[in-house]
């Protein structure tokens, strides 16, 4: 039996690691409730049309009810993308998933890393780093104020990773 030595020192300390989603205010649930809903008030609305002779007016229902779930699902589709933001005393490296599921991935050094926002936060304020040369903008599509927690909270962690680990 060979023993095999595990070089903890080889694994980097981990200062941050956050996954980043579109918020979404209504579950797929709730969802499944509200089209429901607005599909049986729109066919008592359009069968009542229809009764009264206005048989067109029924099939304007039957459109609203499947312009609403189309915009729905484009919605939902939008949340699938992602983004992972991992600091460990190496590196920063933001990991970001697309609608498609496409995928691209950035790295920037800890300890020339600037993190920006502003604050108090506006709608069009963004969350941007700067190392080199190299911007990127993270977290767009969050609120303006989780925008800023995120940039506090990383911010603090840049700064316990260069304390642990200063000029390196």
């Amino acid at each position: 039996m060979t023993a095999i030595a595990h070089d903890d020192a080889a694994e980097p300390r981990i200062f941050f690691d956050a996954i980043l989603h579109p918020h979404r205010s209504l579950s797929r649930r709730g969802f499944a409730i509200f089209m429901g809903a607005f599909t049986a008030i729109s066919l008592t609305v359009g069968g009542f049309f229809w009764l009264q002779g206005a048989w067109p007016v029924f099939g304007f229902f039957g459109l609203d009810i499947l312009l609403v779930w189309w915009a729905f699902r484009r919605s939902y589709r939008s949340a699938r993308i992602y983004e992972t933001v991992r600091l460990t005393e190496r590196e920063l490296v933001v990991h970001r998933v697309g609608v498609t599921g496409d995928d691209r991935s950035w790295t920037f050094q800890p300890h020339w890393l600037r993190v920006t926002m502003d604050d108090p936060p506006e709608h069009e304020s963004q969350v941007t780093l700067t190392s080199h040369g190299q911007t990127l903008t993270v977290g767009s599509f969050l609120s303006p104020e989780e925008r800023l927690d995120f940039a506090k909270a990383l911010n603090e962690a840049l700064g316990r990773c260069r304390r642990v680990h200063p000029g390196a």
